[in-house]
């Protein structure tokens, strides 16, 4: 944590930044470790500078972060002490002229607020910053990718664990509350509201879970995400109930094979001897999974191929047709190709991939044979 925070001020130097406001709950979370302010309610801010960090918040949390945040100042937000003025005082203080907020969450009324902060005695100005902590946390250190692990680890067991309450005229309701008991009583929580498919229901992508009853020879599509330690785990499967037909049979290996066929692109990078640069352009790795489904008959996935995964369950790297990112060592994101067909069903297949130096490694374990019950 506190080396995240010396990666960020190195950036506050870069573009020339006496000081940064951070409102995104999230990069909040990254940088304090403490994980219990609400997204909704924008209960707290952190402002950092060059040589100091700050937390500001109100009474309802004081006592928490002098507990779990021990190297941020706090600073108490009330009545007589308004956001507006804490800002002037910190101005004043550490003489900020350039200060940077996140120009992607923020309110317009933060906005009204942080414009009071321009003072002209000061010379001060507020800039416009897009993705500075999000470009620090797109690279995972080791233990977060052990808390994504942990998180995925119980996502494996929940499947197995689901795979046997799947039954005739058991509704999609009902197995999604199977699922999320099975992740709670396990001491986390979902990452995501789960998506529980069944028959033609498995052609939406984001299908809304409904009290549609399972009927024979039928997918079941599941795709759920554990958050375990303030790290997300995100995977899918489809399985039928019943015989498969021979559609669907081949629906799911196409899907399959063009899931291999995207990280087998993504491995051969690290096969190559002597490349210099280990990083390969995220688009063609969604080019490869997504050629390889229309070559056999299919539409387009009409989805990304996949998305960073972290703190929050969508983050960068976007595996895309017009992504301009490059997969490097330390990446965390999911391979989920899928094939829709409407008014039929659906198969989509979710795991999650980290790039080590010695190339990619799944974390999602779960079976993947195509299983009838």
């Amino acid at each position: 944590m506190f080396d995240n925070l010396s990666k960020i001020k190195l950036k506050l130097n870069e573009q020339h930044l006496d000081a940064l406001l951070i409102t995104s709950v999230p990069n909040i979370t990254y940088l304090t470790g403490y994980s219990h302010f609400s997204k909704e309610e924008r209960e707290a801010f952190v402002i950092l500078t060059k040589n100091q960090q700050y937390i500001v918040t109100d009474a309802r949390y004081s006592e928490a972060v002098k507990k779990h945040v021990p190297r941020f100042i706090l600073l108490e937000v009330s009545p007589q002490n308004r956001f507006e003025q804490i800002g002037r005082d910190l101005v004043k203080t550490y003489s900020l002229k350039r200060i940077g907020f996140e120009e992607q969450n923020i309110t317009v009324a933060e906005h009204k607020k942080l414009s009071k902060l321009h003072d002209p005695n000061h010379f001060t100005t507020c800039i416009p910053i897009s993705n500075l902590v999000e470009s620090i946390r797109i690279i995972k250190e080791p233990k977060e990718i052990q808390k994504i692990e942990q998180s995925c680890n119980l996502g494996d067991k929940a499947f197995e664990y689901i795979l046997k309450k799947i039954t005739l005229g058991i509704s999609e309701l009902e197995l999604a509350f199977e699922l999320e008991f099975f992740i709670k009583k396990h001491g986390a929580n979902l990452s995501f509201p789960s998506i529980v498919a069944f028959g033609p229901n498995a052609s939406i992508p984001h299908h809304q879970i409904s009290e549609q009853e399972l009927n024979n020879n039928e997918f079941v599509l599941l795709d759920f995400g554990v958050l375990l330690d303030d790290y997300c785990s995100d995977m899918t499967r489809t399985v039928f109930f019943g015989k498969a037909t021979d559609e669907q049979k081949k629906m799911y290996n196409t899907v399959l094979e063009s899931q291999k066929r995207a990280f087998n692109l993504l491995n051969t990078k690290y096969l190559i001897p002597n490349t210099k640069t280990k990083t390969i352009k995220a688009k063609n790795i969604d080019k490869a999974a997504r050629d390889y489904i229309i070559s056999q008959g299919y539409p387009s996935i009409p989805h990304s191929l996949g998305h960073g995964i972290g703190i929050e369950v969508h983050e960068s790297p976007r595996l895309s047709p017009i992504s301009k990112d490059e997969l490097k060592p330390g990446m965390v994101f999911s391979l989920e190709p899928g094939i829709y067909v409407p008014n039929f069903g659906g198969v989509r297949i979710e795991d999650l991939i980290v790039i080590e130096p010695s190339g990619p490694r799944y974390l999602t374990h779960a079976s993947k044979h195509l299983i009838e019950i």
